[in-house]
């Protein structure tokens, strides 16, 4: 069942929770590379990556999977393992 965050009422912050993350150098320095180039924050960074991995397993259980397109919508990679 997914469930759904309501929107916090307007000059809220909505709650948070601090974790701690133990990664290997080689993917902090990964993570890094990715705040750099997409000019945002380690969390979000994460929050996308959780989000996209939601996406892959509620389409894996309906059957469906996960792949890149080209322009022209023709599927030049299936993403598997997520």
């Amino acid at each position: 069942m997914k469930q759904h965050q309501t929107s916090p009422e307007r000059g809220k912050q909505p709650e948070k929770v601090r974790i701690t993350l133990d990664l290997s150098p080689e993917m902090n320095r990964t993570l890094e590379e990715l705040v750099t180039t997409s000019g945002t924050s380690k969390s979000d960074i994460l929050r996308k990556a959780i989000a996209l991995i939601e996406v892959a397993m509620d389409a894996r259980s309906k059957g469906q999977s996960l792949a890149l397109s080209d322009k022209e919508d023709r599927v030049v990679t299936k993403i598997v393992g997520l």
